[in-house]
């Protein structure tokens, strides 16, 4: 995995990320289950044409997503104090071939990566008693464990005054291998349509 240090959010990260499969869209590539997902065709379109225009979309943020954004720090400063851990901020990083990457919340110990959400707090409270890693979440934190090969990750959920959701995220092998498949059809998909626009 190659770090990248620009901080998430800054327009050099957004430059970064421009035109590559991420984490966090990996549900648009794969299913749960393993399968091509029906969202890849409509992602690649988004993606090439994020690489001709040099531009990432702009996305819809509510304002419950912005809170939840808010949370993040106080959720690495909560997280940190109670395990004595050092939480390293990290920008964009990449698989070694540069084709797709992942945007960690933090790497604990230069190597896990740790993964926090700021819900609602009736969808916290739902978490709390799952006591597991919400389902809309698999593909995001298997995918960053794919591409760091740490051998677990950390997700947490985190609300203002409430107990935070700890859950220690195991590699899925059979979902990595279905991953990297599906990642490689999907980059190549992506290559040969952005070639296409380009040529016009």
């Amino acid at each position: 995995m190659i770090i990248n240090d620009d901080p998430q959010g800054s327009e050099q990260w957004f430059k970064t990320r421009c035109g590559i499969p991420s984490a966090s869209n990996f549900d648009k590539i794969i299913t749960t289950k393993g399968v091509p997902s029906k969202s890849a065709l409509k992602y690649c379109y988004t993606l090439a044409g994020e690489r001709i225009t040099g531009k990432k979309e702009d996305t819809f943020q509510s304002y419950a997503m912005l809170q939840g954004i808010e949370r993040e720090a106080e959720s690495r400063r909560v997280y940190a104090e109670k395990h004595n851990v050092y939480m390293q901020q990290v920008g964009f990083c990449t698989s070694d071939d540069g084709k797709y990457g992942v945007s960690p919340d933090a790497l604990i110990g230069g190597v896990i990566p740790w993964e926090t959400k700021g819900p609602t707090l009736a969808v916290h409270v739902e978490y709390l008693l799952g006591k597991k890693l919400p389902t809309k979440y698999f593909q995001q934190c298997q995918g960053a464990l794919f591409i760091s090969g740490a051998d677990h990750g950390i997700f947490t959920s985190y609300y203002t005054d409430m107990p935070m959701l700890e859950v220690v995220v195991e590699p899925d092998i059979p979902f990595h291998r279905a991953l990297y498949s599906e990642l490689l059809r999907f980059c190549d998909d992506l290559d040969k349509l952005t070639e296409q626009l380009r040529k016009g």
